[in-house]
């Protein structure tokens, strides 16, 4: 069988002028002639950046992945990318997925690689690195920066979920200014990215069991020696996947991401999951819609014991078996036979998994709580869909019947939420509008509402809180999320009035604002979409171009890809 031409080579093994300019300046970095004349060119994509701690320890992983990709007989070469740093970039980093996206794309693209390896961690950089790539479609794999290991506070572990309570505790008094600094101190105590089941180890997750990355990808601590021995490891693998032409397309096929959705599930996975994947089936041109969601999640019980959904972290789950042993208690429902990053299946890389910690790492027949995966809600306030995690809600509000607190934006919640004359009880509804995609702009992480202090105080512990935002993947509560249409583009949230009744009913899937059709009707001819103040740049375009909730929230005109070729020359 004649050996396909690598890419690189309609740069670098060009003859006469062009291929001199390719290869000239390149040279100026001290590579010898031979590395032009044939080897595979490894792009690795690198987020590092200082504003990213999660992938602040991404230089000495890229070095690890280039001794992998020299053994190999590549030809290694670092790109910088966007990098967004969860807990830093305001408005929210979610605005800024889909450039980073469009960064990544065109970065593969324009460049002569033959492969690439995608070096993420916080929580965007893994959906925009893989939304990117998927639309070039050339040899790709994951590489992920890992889990931090769990902080220590006052004798106990602590991690990201925790910083819910610590807020609590200290308006309520019960945890002083300087032990709230020493928690703030203890809880990011090494490398890496949140130590529970948040975004960030959720995307890690998705990428191992859609099979762009290798076995025990998602669960090997940042801080771990065999983090960097998995780097070394991948530079070898994306060498073997150029010379085998092995794709992105060849391995997201529809049935890997029925896989990522019921792995999820057993996981107790970050909702946040559902926007990336669609956004990236999108790219793949894969049919995927919010319901399959639930369809796929349903019969998939809360199989890892791990925070924000269970009591653990991530750094226990790799030490329990990692996520091929979750797997593995899931394997009679998953799609053994999708192909992954290493040429092997699914089924024969979880083949071998061994569960080390029944503590950590539950059955089907006992897991750890029978609910988990994602609710997809429909009703008169969502029809498009919203969503709910139910291994982290309240079971009691699971069928809940309550009057609407409403607040306008986040300003107004901002403001009025712990003001004591707030009209609001604990069976009260809290309701915020315009934090969806096109509203903020961005959709942020600000649907999992604070209680409002007054009950705290009194000890309620959760309420009913709905949103067309998102949660961070750290949190909990019963919180209904994602609700499409939003309210900027004038949904049935934009028309809820405080004192309206709310009915959710998670177990026949739907929320429902009891107002009747004519009410509605007439209060929308009192609707007045919000000036958001974006007139021009990259905000601008986003609200122009971005899609609701149950699509994925990419930009309209990046569905699909445009392929690896590049026609033209620069010379």
């Amino acid at each position: 069988m004649e050996e396909k031409k690598l890419r690189s080579q309609e740069w670098f093994g060009r003859k006469g002028k062009d291929g001199f300019i390719y290869r000239a300046w390149m040279k100026n970095q001290g590579f010898p002639n031979h590395l032009f004349e044939g080897k595979p060119v490894i792009g690795i994509c690198n987020t590092f950046s200082e504003f990213t701690p999660c992938n602040a320890h991404f230089r000495d992983l890229a070095d690890a992945v280039k001794r992998g990709v020299w053994e190999a007989g590549g030809f290694p070469l670092e790109f910088p990318v966007m990098s967004l740093g969860e807990c830093t970039i305001k408005p929210t980093a979610m605005l800024f997925r889909n450039l980073a996206s469009m960064d990544v794309e065109e970065s593969i693209r324009a460049n002569p690689l033959d492969g690439v390896i995608l070096m993420c961690g916080c929580d965007k950089t893994t959906p925009s690195l893989v939304m990117g790539a998927a639309s070039v479609n050339i040899p790709t794999m994951v590489l992920s920066g890992g889990p931090m290991l769990a902080g220590r506070f006052k004798g106990k572990k602590i991690g990201t979920s925790d910083l819910w309570r610590f807020v609590e505790e200290f308006k309520k008094g019960e945890l002083s200014q300087e032990e709230f600094i020493a928690a703030e101190s203890a809880m990011a105590r090494s490398i890496g990215h949140c130590a529970p089941m948040g975004t960030a180890s959720t995307m890690a997750a998705m990428v191992e069991s859609l099979g762009l990355a290798l076995p025990d990808n998602a669960t090997i601590p940042a801080a771990d020696s065999r983090r960097k021995a998995m780097a070394h490891m991948a530079g070898i693998n994306i060498v073997e996947m150029v010379r085998s032409d092995r794709k992105m397309s060849d391995i997201l096929t529809r049935k890997s991401f029925e896989n990522a959705i019921m792995v999820n599930a057993a996981l107790g996975g970050s909702t946040n999951f559902i926007i990336h994947l669609l956004a990236i089936a999108g790219r793949m041109g894969i049919e995927l819609s919010i319901e399959d969601f639930d369809r796929f999640s349903a019969d998939i019980p809360l199989i890892a014991n791990v925070q924000p959904s269970g009591e653990h972290f991530v750094e226990d789950l790799f030490y329990a078996g990692g996520l091929p042993a979750v797997m593995k208690e899931i394997s009679g429902k998953l799609h053994l036979d999708t192909l992954t990053v290493n040429g092997k299946t699914i089924g024969e890389n979880i083949q071998k998994a061994v569960c080390y910690d029944r503590e950590l790492i539950g059955t089907l027949e006992k897991p750890f709580k029978p609910e988990s995966g994602i609710a997809v809600l429909k009703g008169n306030l969502c029809p498009n869909g919203a969503v709910l995690k139910p291994s982290a809600c309240t079971p009691s509000l699971l069928q809940h019947r309550g009057q609407a607190v409403v607040f306008e934006d986040i300003d107004d919640y901002k403001s009025r939420i712990d003001d004591p004359n707030l009209a609001v009880t604990a069976d009260s509804v809290l309701v915020l509008k315009n934090v969806g995609p096109k509203g903020y702009p961005g959709m942020p992480e600000v649907g999992n509402m604070q209680i409002p202090f007054r009950l705290l105080s009194q000890g309620v512990k959760d309420m009913v809180r709905i949103s067309d935002g998102r949660m961070s993947g750290t949190g909990y509560g019963t919180v209904v999320l994602h609700i499409s249409p939003e309210a900027a583009i004038g949904g049935n949230l934009a028309l809820v009035q405080n004192g309206d009744w709310i009915h959710l009913d998670v177990q026949n899937r739907s929320l429902t604002l009891e107002v009747g059709d004519e009410e509605l009707a007439e209060r929308r001819l009192e609707f007045k979409p919000l000036d958001l103040g974006y007139a021009r740049g990259y905000a601008n375009m986003f609200i122009q171009h971005v899609t609701q909730a149950h699509e994925g929230v990419d930009f309209d005109f990046l569905k699909g890809g445009s392929g690896p070729e590049v026609k033209r020359d620069s010379h």
